[in-house]
């Protein structure tokens, strides 16, 4: 059975930094493309950044484009979001996720039908 765990999350004031982590128990995560969503309430799921396998090439959703960075840490077979410059609006659950699939359309990993696999969410809060 495929098991992803988020930990990480909190309460940060704006401007403050988080680090998430996507961590796997019963598979390798590195041959997984792994993204990173988040929900907010009345919201719906967003994608935010993925990582594929192998060279490890990653995306961003504009919103986080600079501020975010989505890494492989193999040896602890975790994915992490570095989250800096956290605004008001980044507050939310967030969620990982992780495929086998892999598909010509870049951007289709930011949508949550790529994805086959979920972690149960953090919940990430930025205020002041």
């Amino acid at each position: 059975q495929v098991q992803l765990v988020e930990s990480g999350g909190g309460l940060v004031q704006p401007g403050g930094s988080l680090r998430l982590s996507c961590a796997a128990s019963t598979f390798t995560l590195d041959d997984y493309v792994v993204g990173w969503f988040r929900q907010a309430p009345g919201g719906g799921r967003e994608g935010v950044s993925y990582i594929k396998r192998g060279e490890g090439a990653a995306n961003y959703a504009d919103s986080v484009k600079g501020r975010f960075t989505i890494s492989r840490d193999n040896a602890k077979n975790t994915v992490n979001l570095q989250m800096n410059s956290l605004k008001p609006e980044d507050t939310a659950v967030y969620y990982c996720a992780a495929t086998l699939e892999q598909f010509d359309s870049s951007t289709y990993y930011f949508f949550r039908n790529a994805y086959d696999y979920w972690g149960q969410g953090t919940q990430v809060t930025v205020s002041s």
